[in-house]
């Protein structure tokens, strides 16, 4: 039996322990391994490794080895509870010691559970777990996580309900972010709010999240995008003394001032367009982007990603220019913008 969307969500959630088995497969091997953990987690409980319940082969073995599987699911444990016998990595040349598992499965033997990579339509591997009534197949492709999907991983970490603005924020960054990555972070947040009975706010999302632009760098485009001129000199000999590089400040610019030109020209306007950035934006930056946009206008930006443009020609060419003082003198020339 196929399993997907919702279906495949409440499975990994609460599996059904009468099941012969379970196989998970996709391109993503990391959202192939946390699911995968997820279920094997919700079959055996807390105690299920410690108390030897969970038996590991890998898909190579068995083709060495065809009856190991068959062996390890019918064998007693010291300890009672339900048994796991997990194969990972298997693929199409483990199909035939897998199908055989499945045909000789009892109620009372241990439930495998089988990882893979992508698998064709006409994978056997695939076949014999679709076929077979008393046994799932679970495809994981790359597609953004699900609003569920979401919601599962919160719940896990201990986010219940983060509230309407939090849980759009929290979507965002889990479409920006690798799965394990967004699981890690969400269970940062958890502790973060452990015994806070205050609602997670899009600040504490923003300063939990991982980090995509030093603070010093940011500084420096932010005080160009304000018309803070005055300011530049003095941030860029603060990062020319932590040995920032000016091609890479430039970089930082024109990726910077690229997301307020998008912003800026969305149909929706500025606060749409800044809701629709990848990677997102949260909470005070978020805001502090949207304002620059506002206050610059699309003409303004278009000019300073032209003045950007010239600089970042300028840099890599041959000719031997002041690196960071052509950086800072165009940094300041965005900056005076606003005041024509």
């Amino acid at each position: 039996m196929k399993l997907s969307g919702a279906q495949a969500t409440r499975f990994f959630a609460r599996p059904d322990a009468d099941r012969a088995g379970a196989l998970i497969y996709g391109a993503d091997a990391m959202r192939v391994a946390l699911r995968r953990q997820e279920l094997i987690a919700a079959l055996l409980g807390p105690a299920g490794e410690a108390e030897m319940r969970l038996t590991r082969i890998s898909g190579g073995d068995l083709r060495r080895d065809p009856a190991e599987v068959t062996d390890a699911i019918r064998a007693q444990g010291f300890f009672p509870g339900l048994r796991v016998v997990f194969v990972e990595d298997a693929g199409d040349a483990a199909a035939p010691a897998l199908t055989a598992a499945l045909q000789d499965w009892r109620a009372g033997d241990a439930v495998l559970v089988v990882t893979a990579g992508s698998l064709g339509k006409a994978s056997a591997l695939k076949r014999a777990f679709e076929d077979h009534a008393n046994a799932v197949s679970i495809a994981l492709y790359d597609d953004p996580p699900s609003r569920d999907e979401v919601e599962a991983i919160l719940k896990q970490a201990g986010l219940g309900d983060p509230g309407r603005e939090a849980m759009g924020d929290l979507m965002a960054l889990a479409l920006a972010l690798d799965p394990g990555d967004f699981r890690q972070t969400a269970e940062k947040i958890a502790l973060y709010k452990l015994g806070d009975p205050a609602p997670l706010s899009p600040s504490e999302i923003a300063a939990l999240a991982p980090a995509t632009v030093e603070a010093d760098v940011e500084e420096v485009l932010n005080a160009a995008a304000e018309s803070r001129a005055g300011d530049v000199g003095l941030l860029m000999r603060r990062l020319e003394g932590q040995g920032v590089q000016p091609t890479r400040v430039c970089i930082d610019a024109t990726r910077h001032f690229r997301a307020l030109h998008a912003a800026a020209a969305d149909p929706g306007g500025p606060g749409a367009g800044i809701a629709r950035l990848r990677p997102p934006v949260f909470g005070p930056r978020r805001d502090r982007m949207l304002k620059q946009a506002q206050a610059l206008g699309l003409r303004h930006i278009e000019t300073a990603l032209g003045i950007l443009i010239d600089t970042d020609l300028a840099l890599r060419s041959t000719a031997k220019m002041p690196a960071m003082a052509l950086t800072e003198r165009a940094l300041i020339r965005i900056a005076t913008l606003a005041r024509r």
